[in-house]
């Protein structure tokens, strides 16, 4: 077990959005750095899981800065199209990270599974894995997931990725339309965060 506390976090994502996030969620007590301050572009991401890809990324950039890092990997998977996107999800939005794009892919492929998935409920989960480590060793590497389904069409304007698409169980609104405190509260970033926290 890791028993050293840190009082500095190195923050391994080129998301804004994803790192606006997590700031939300860290202790107040942690100085929190980006990696945008080091100018450190991504490894390649060529893990099997997200677990394997979010360790790629915090043993990389804590070697690369000599920070502990916490990375995350994250992702949407759909049932109807054998848990595509997956670890893919942000490959889906390409070089420039266009999720509209991506989003619209989402849509042509339920259309090849089934012409009529709007009329049903298209089962589909966030997953987050979260890792933290220092230089090669992992210190913790856990996930979270929701689950909910896919909206028939993009709703709202807040969060960022697919967050427009996707609405969590129970609920009528997708993340697109909560407010940034509501989704913070419930989605795959927090359960991910409440089992990580110990290590902070």
């Amino acid at each position: 077990m890791f028993k050293q506390k840190f009082n500095k976090l190195l923050i391994g994502t080129n998301n804004k959005g994803k790192l606006r996030e997590i700031k939300n969620l860290l202790p107040k007590s942690l100085k929190i750095h980006s990696i945008s301050k080091f100018k450190l572009k991504s490894p390649v991401e060529n893990g099997k899981s997200f677990k394997e890809n979010s360790l790629i990324k915090s043993k990389y950039f804590s070697e690369k800065t000599g920070l502990t890092c916490l990375a995350d990997d994250s992702g949407l998977e759909i049932d109807l199209l054998d848990k595509s996107p997956g670890i893919y999800s942000a490959r889906w939005a390409g070089k420039h990270q266009n999720f509209s794009k991506a989003i619209k892919k989402v849509y042509r492929e339920l259309n090849k599974k089934n012409k009529n998935w709007k009329n049903k409920k298209i089962k589909a989960r966030f997953i987050c894995a979260l890792s933290i480590s220092y230089l090669d060793k992992k210190i913790a590497c856990v996930l979270g997931k929701v689950e909910g389904y896919i909206s028939d069409k993009p709703k709202g304007k807040n969060g960022f990725g697919y967050d427009p698409i996707f609405i969590p169980l129970k609920k009528r609104k997708t993340f697109g339309e909560m407010k940034p405190s509501q989704k913070y509260k419930m989605d795959h970033r927090y359960q991910a965060f409440k089992k990580i926290k110990k290590f902070l």
